[in-house]
């Protein structure tokens, strides 16, 4: 009896084993830039966005891995990260930042930038059928954006597509409405919270044509000692999209 008592403890200690070792070392400390509906504080010092719930959701919760988080400007979180200063931080994966970083195969969420037009644009079936920024300047579009806006400069005004600018981000909506350009290439919850009650008559539409996907995940530390939980993180992910609770934390943004 005490014999087959003993091996359920040891398999029991094994199933716990995957997030024991991350969650024994302590807190993950992210490295990040206040960045609203991705992740920022409050006056009061809450923490909310995007990003912020997912990863307490998978990382904290799930996971048993308990999360800092820690302000700075974006060059001093990778530094920080580069010289394991800190653990973590959350962005979008490349060869640069693989040099001293691991991941996992899941993204943590994916960002679209999203085609906008005005409503009742005449050419809606042309603007529906586009699909990359040569077809846009094929199509002899315009796009509005605003002073600044470094993508845009580089894809879109690069690309040879005509580009006008507004003076700030509530006047690109403003500027779309009164049909003084074609389309607006944006994120779709950092537009309606731009838009804001700026345009209440339906004058500005989401359309369903996606530029560019851009893969969110958590890039840690080669030298930190929580990697380890990461292959884990990968599957509760997924198991967060088959249960619909990241379809919850994401109907909060839209």
């Amino acid at each position: 009896m005490m014999r087959t008592i003993l091996r359920l403890l040891a398999w029991m200690t094994l199933l716990a084993a995957p997030c024991a070792p991350a969650a024994a070392q302590g807190a993950l400390h992210i490295a990040y830039t206040e960045f609203p509906l991705f992740h920022c504080r409050d006056a009061q010092g809450n923490m909310s966005g995007l990003l912020y719930d997912i990863v307490t959701e998978a990382v904290q919760k799930r996971l048993g891995v308990p999360v800092a988080w820690e302000p700075g400007p974006w060059a001093r979180c990778q530094e920080r990260v580069q010289r394991g200063q800190a653990d973590a931080m959350l962005t979008v994966p490349t060869p640069e930042r693989a040099r001293y970083t691991v991941t996992h195969d899941e993204p943590l969420y994916r960002k679209e930038r999203t085609l906008f037009t005005y409503a009742g644009h005449p050419r809606m079936d042309q603007i529906l059928a586009l699909r990359d920024a040569r077809g846009i300047r094929d199509a002899g579009f315009t796009v509005i954006t605003y002073v600044g806006n470094g993508w845009s400069r580089t894809h879109l005004a690069g690309a040879g597509i005509e580009v006008l600018e507004a003076p700030s981000l509530e006047g690109v909506w403003r500027m779309l409405a009164a049909r003084r350009g074609d389309l607006v290439v944006e994120w779709p919850p950092a537009a309606r919270e731009t838009m804001g009650s700026l345009l209440p008559g339906g004058e500005v539409v989401q359309t369903p044509v996606v530029l560019e996907s851009v893969p969110f995940h958590l890039l840690v530390a080669k030298q930190s000692p929580l990697a380890g939980f990461l292959p884990q993180l990968s599957a509760v992910l997924r198991a967060m999209r088959a249960d619909g609770s990241m379809e919850r934390i994401l109907s909060a943004y839209r």
